[in-house]
C-alpha cells in the first residue's frame, strides 16, 4: 500500500490478484446516495452499490491500466502473511485500515455474497450513469 494513484512501473498484486473487488467513483456514491432519498423501495434496506462492470479482480484492473497506457507494469505478488507481517507494530487505526484492506483484496468480502436486484444501485436506477473503471483511470493519463 505505497500510493493510491495507478502505477507507471510496478504493481502490487495482492494474493493471486484474483479476488472480486467491487470499485466506484465517489461522485456516484453520492448520485445513488442521493437517489434511495425518497424511494420507498429503499426505506428501512441497505442499498448496495455494486455496478457489475466494477466488479473486478486486481488483475483485470492492472490489465486495463495496461491497455489505456501501453505499457506492462512489473508486477509483484504479495502473500497474505507478508502483507500482514508488520501489524501488530503499527498504531490501531492503521491496524484497522490494513484489516478492511485485507478483507476486501485477499478475502473478497465485498463480493462474497449475493445481493439481488432490488438491491443494488445500478439496478435501482438504471438512469443513473456510473463511471466504468476505465473512463475513471483515464483521470491518471
Amino acid at each position: 500500500m505505497e500510493t493510491l494513484l495507478p502505477p507507471k512501473k510496478k504493481a502490487n498484486i495482492y494474493g493471486d490478484g484474483n479476488v472480486k473487488v467491487v470499485f466506484a467513483d465517489e461522485d456516484d456514491i453520492a448520485k445513488y446516495t442521493a437517489k434511495t432519498l425518497d424511494d420507498p423501495r429503499t426505506v428501512n434496506k441497505t442499498v448496495y452499490i455494486r455496478p457489475q462492470d466494477n466488479v473486478l479482480t486486481q488483475n483485470e484492473l492492472v490489465k486495463i491500466w495496461e491497455k489505456l497506457t501501453g505499457n506492462e507494469l512489473e508486477k509483484t505478488n504479495i502473500a497474505a502473511k507478508d502483507f500482514l507481517a508488520n501489524i501488530e507494530h503499527m498504531e490501531i487505526p492503521h491496524q484497522a485500515g490494513i484489516g478492511h484492506f485485507y478483507h476486501i483484496f485477499y478475502e473478497g468480502c465485498l463480493t462474497d455474497h449475493k445481493v439481488g436486484e432490488d438491491e443494488e444501485a445500478s439496478s435501482l436506477y438504471p438512469d443513473v450513469k456510473y463511471k466504468r473503471m476505465d473512463d475513471y483511470l483515464r483521470m491518471f493519463l
